[in-house]
């Protein structure tokens, strides 16, 4: 469980990180806590699992990944995670989960793939295909995206 303290902490290192020539220092003393500490908690986060990684995020589009599609695959319970190990190796693909199946819609493991053209993208799909041998799987690109943004947690 985590502390007051810890989720101040989560909270702000989940936003901006200042450009400044010492940004831990100017987030510690936003947090009210020195640097040092700061930086052991992060460390303790890092090392316990809580937080995966610190990094910067960028606009896939901007940098030139004009295109994602979401491929929803119908995956035998036997064989989804050795699928989803082939797919979560890839580095266009960016999320994977397994989802239940609905009575009208077969599909339970999802892969999202970011190429430049449309083209990029469906030669991943065709590489996971042949990798893995399942045939069965639908490709949905993205027409326009609304809303794009890491998870925000601990709100005041």
């Amino acid at each position: 469980m985590l502390s007051a303290l810890d989720k101040k902490i989560v909270n702000t290192i989940s936003r901006d990180i200042p450009l400044a020539r010492e940004p831990f220092k100017v987030l510690s003393q936003k947090i009210g806590i020195s640097q040092s500490a700061l930086l052991d908690k992060v460390r303790s986060y890092k090392k316990s699992g809580i937080m995966r990684k610190l990094s910067a995020s960028i606009n896939h589009r901007k940098a030139g990944f004009k295109y994602n599609a979401m491929v929803a695959w119908n995956i035998s319970s036997e064989r989804i995670d050795a699928a989803a190990e082939v797919m979560v190796s890839l580095p266009e693909v960016t999320h994977c989960y397994r989802r239940k199946k609905a009575p009208d819609w077969r599909y339970n493991l999802y892969a999202m793939i970011h190429g430049a053209t449309k083209k990029a993208c469906l030669r991943v799909v065709d590489k996971i295909s042949r990798k893995t041998g399942d045939k069965d799987y639908r490709v949905l690109f993205s027409l326009e995206e609304y809303k794009k943004s890491g998870a925000r947690y601990f709100e005041r």
